[in-house]
């Protein structure tokens, strides 16, 4: 990869989250516009008499309850993750949500036409509730796979761009270069390259659904773990478990401001801030670091 498309995929991960919003709002919308237009352009052509914002109706409504539903059904695919090893099972969850998720986009889709036709004086007519109900989650199934499809791949670009860490497996020959147990170095993968990052240079590590991510000098490695067997395998010298979702380096912790409920906010040398349960905050004191 050229420095200059690692440059721009540092600025993309760093706004990361706000783009992901961004985008999965914006293409919806832009889509409703395109068939708003298509739809005017079709009844023109048959000479059907309706209003020019009747059609708008139709598909911004459609995609303002299918932006609404996405976080829900993000939450379900990573309770009923698609895997190698889990598809069987998943896939008759996601059979299930596909068919919650079209009633629910149907019925707030309707609730918003029914809005608009009522401040415009008119009146909408939804039609035959059992027709048209299979008829939208014939399409409504279609949008429900293709969201899946475009979240893995993004995913799977993403980790192949941003690279993915992994424990160090001993060599074919010779002596291991690290205890497997406790890896003094993880090897990331990105493509077309391989490199290590010493353990004691990750600043912090954070969830993030199947993966715990290694905030490293600025960058973001994902490691295929869950937060109790990484924390096992990390000196507890220097990592300490703070957070449900969070490992921080006591190395690179600079100060703790107390909250209320005794829950506290972790001030780290690059001026990330990170939350500290209640929970957790006694063992931070078994360190003895100094609070603010």
């Amino acid at each position: 990869m050229s420095q200059d498309k690692r440059a721009l995929l540092e600025r993309y991960l760093q706004h990361r989250r706000a783009w992901e919003i961004a985008i999965w709002i914006a293409v919806p919308l832009l889509f409703a516009a395109a068939n708003s237009i298509v739809v005017l352009m079709d009844f023109e052509r048959l000479r059907l008499p309706v209003d020019w914002w009747e059609p708008v109706t139709w598909e911004f409504s459609s995609a303002i309850a299918q932006i609404a539903l996405l976080p829900a059904l993000f939450a379900f695919e990573r309770r009923f993750p698609i895997r190698l090893d889990t598809w069987r099972d998943a896939i008759g969850w996601h059979l299930l949500g596909s068919l919650v998720y079209s009633v629910a986009h149907v019925l707030g889709m309707v609730g918003l036409r029914n809005v608009v036709y009522t401040a415009a004086g008119a009146e909408y007519d939804f039609g035959n509730w059992p027709r048209e109900l299979f008829y939208e989650y014939l399409k409504d199934a279609r949008s429900y796979g293709a969201i899946l499809l475009i979240l893995y791949f993004y995913r799977l670009l993403l980790l192949r761009l941003q690279g993915e860490a992994r424990l160090l497996a001993a060599p074919e020959t010779g002596p291991p270069l690290d205890s497997v147990e406790r890896p003094e170095r993880f090897l990331v993968r990105k493509v077309g390259a391989e490199f290590l990052v010493a353990a004691r240079d990750i600043e912090w590590l954070e969830a993030a659904e199947n993966y715990v991510n290694l905030h490293v000098r600025g960058h973001v490695y994902p490691l295929r773990s869950t937060m109790t067997a990484i924390q096992d395998r990390l000196d507890p010298r220097r990592f300490v478990r703070v957070h449900r979702s969070y490992i921080v380096n006591l190395d690179f912790l600079v100060q703790i401001e107390p909250l209320d409920a005794g829950d506290a906010r972790l001030l780290l040398k690059d001026g990330t801030h990170i939350p500290c349960s209640r929970r957790y905050r006694q063992a931070l004191r078994g360190e003895g670091v100094a609070s603010a």
